[in-house]
């Protein structure tokens, strides 16, 4: 393949446009914020975020390089085709699922991160632990769009991928760096638009060339290879359900998604962002489908493709690059190959962001510098997101499957995060020692299920698995969600019989090490006032004061509240959207 001129050209309009518009995010960032709320600015944007650009963001934060190039892959490859293809119709549902229960209970009470909830609830130990999974889920997921990215660019310029995925890298990361998430936010629109017109100026193009048989035609029959519809086995329907309630129910507890949410304009707001960007998931994926479709519509042998087929090279995760690349004419495939390449870096940046968000306040300053400057917390993030940002990128060097990197990021997600998260929300009772039992039973389990893509052997073979091609088992019984059910279960049955335990006498008080029973106004419980500021909410352990709605503020709730439902009176709309 030769060098293409043409295609570094759209490469580097493109990414200077998304440059310019990050850096011009972050300016407004600066001019927009006070002194002292500079880090709330970059985590939550001031809390004013609107519709239009909410929208927009909310929606890119799934619709990257991971979410495109990997609906095309799913649909390509033969033996799977779109019955697979779960990631449009999971996310899409996780988002209103997230819009119906999640999201006004989370901005009601004016938490700034995720973690905020459970560092208030089960201590800052607790908090910390929860951060490690979540860490490793926005990493995975980063790592997976910078696989994509820089495989569409080695495509289009025929340079090493290696050094497309660090140049990448290197530009989500500059712009992340210094406007946090207005830069993400106002980047996400430019992006989403990219993806949107590239994709849609290519598809037709690419359904009209010759080598291209009837898309309608090969869904059901056979004619290159199997059908790209697909088809679910008796056998494997299990195994779809385990995937499908993992994308569905293991798309919820994202920082990447409540970062969104955290910084819409009222809780009514982020409900709305929700159920937008669950339509935009749906929408943006239809023109990956139809790449799909039309890669295994293609009798590659008639193209400058040549032979063998892109699944016989392994390339079956490029099929979308290679399907612009060579069904498309010339300065179509640049546009739509630039326009792309510079868009799919839309999730990748959520991810370094909400992971340095995470690590700034709820590690840093919530557990080791409660006193710590605004300025301080600033540089910190700063720090990890160049570190976040770097270590995906090794990841992404080390990727072999979009799809399975997919997967991977959701699993921890899934079965550790996403139980905590509804235990803390919505079961009243729970406690830090229940939080501990779950997290570890819900570990244990999908460890001991063991992991083809790692090539780890399971320790526990449910009914069904058997062996392949690597003599790595296969499980086709939904340990997954067995997992995340029992670590569910087991926070709360822990929590109330450490409970009972404490409250009947059956243990004494000095047993409670954890301070989660006994010692409800402990040293540690109080150190969670850092979780609100000091001007906002008076902290009183005999009469709690309800706190005072203010959008300018990071944290508007106290421990007494943790369960309560915050309903959306007149009085506290007016109060929001001030």
């Amino acid at each position: 393949m030769a060098f293409h001129v043409e295609g570094l050209v759209a490469i580097v309009v493109f990414y200077l446009a998304i440059l310019a518009v990050g850096i011009w995010a972050a300016w407004k960032t600066k001019n927009t914020s006070s002194e002292g709320d500079r880090s709330e600015a970059i985590i939550v944007g001031g809390r004013d975020i609107g519709l239009l650009v909410g929208g927009f963001t909310m929606t890119a934060t799934w619709v990257g390089g991971g979410y495109i190039n990997g609906t095309a892959e799913a649909v390509y490859v033969p033996g799977y085709g779109l019955a697979w293809a779960q990631a449009p119709i999971g996310y899409s549902l996780s988002l209103v699922l997230g819009g119906l229960f999640f999201a006004k209970p989370m901005r009601s009470k004016g938490y700034v991160t995720m973690l905020d909830p459970f560092q208030q609830l089960y201590g800052k130990r607790m908090g910390g632990l929860l951060f490690i999974p979540a860490l490793m889920g926005e990493m995975f997921w980063a790592a997976a769009i910078f696989s994509a990215l820089g495989a569409t660019i080695s495509v289009i310029i025929d340079i090493n991928v290696n050094i497309s995925v660090i140049i990448s890298a290197l530009i989500a990361t500059l712009y992340t760096l210094v406007g946090g998430l207005y830069s993400v936010a106002y980047t996400d629109v430019v992006q989403l638009f990219c993806i949107f017109l590239g994709l849609w100026i290519s598809v037709p193009f690419a359904m009209s060339h010759p080598a291209v048989t009837d898309i309608g035609l090969t869904a059901v029959h056979q004619v290159h290879q199997a059908p790209w519809l697909g088809s679910i086995n008796s056998l494997d329907i299990y195994t779809w359900l385990d995937n499908f309630l993992l994308l569905t129910l293991g798309g919820i507890p994202w920082q990447a998604y409540f970062q969104r949410v955290l910084s819409s304009s009222s809780a009514t707001y982020a409900q709305v962002l929700s159920f937008l960007a669950a339509f935009g998931c749906l929408v943006m994926a239809i023109p990956a489908v139809l790449i799909g479709a039309i890669g295994a519509s293609t009798a590659w042998n008639e193209t400058e493709y040549g032979v063998p087929d892109p699944m016989s090279k392994k390339e079956a995760d490029m099929i979308l690059p290679i399907v612009l690349q060579y069904l498309c004419p010339v300065y179509i495939s640049f546009f739509g190959l630039g326009a792309v390449s510079a868009a799919v870096m839309s999730s990748a940046d959520s991810s370094i962001l909400s992971a340095s968000s995470m690590f700034a306040r709820n590690i840093y300053q919530l557990s080791f510098r409660q006193n710590a400057s605004d300025r301080e917390i600033v540089w910190v993030m700063r720090i990890t997101v160049f570190l976040f940002g770097a270590s995906a990128t090794a990841m992404a060097l080390l990727a072999s499957s979009v799809y399975g990197l997919w997967y991977l990021s959701s699993d921890l997600v899934y079965i550790i995060i996403f139980p905590q998260l509804l235990c803390v929300l919505f079961i009243k009772g729970t406690n830090t020692y229940g939080a501990i039992a779950g997290y570890l039973f819900g570990l244990v389990l999908r460890i001991t299920g063991g992991e083809p893509y790692l090539y780890l052997q399971p320790l526990i073979y449910y009914p069904g698995c058997y062996p392949d091609e690597n003599n790595i088992y296969i499980q086709r019984f939904p340990f997954k969600t067995l997992a995340m059910l029992t670590s569910f279960f087991t926070n709360i049955i822990v929590s109330y019989l450490a409970k009972y335990l404490f409250e009947s006498g059956t243990l004494p008080p000095k047993l409670d090490f954890l301070d989660a029973v006994v010692a409800r106004y402990s040293r540690e419980h109080m150190d969670k006032a850092t979780l609100v500021k000091s001007d906002n909410i008076v902290l009183n352990e005999l009469a709690p004061v309800n706190p005072r709605h203010s959008l300018t503020l990071s944290s508007t709730f106290t421990n007494k509240e943790a369960f309560n439902y915050v309903d959306s009176s007149p009085e506290l709309s007016n109060a929001e959207d001030n």
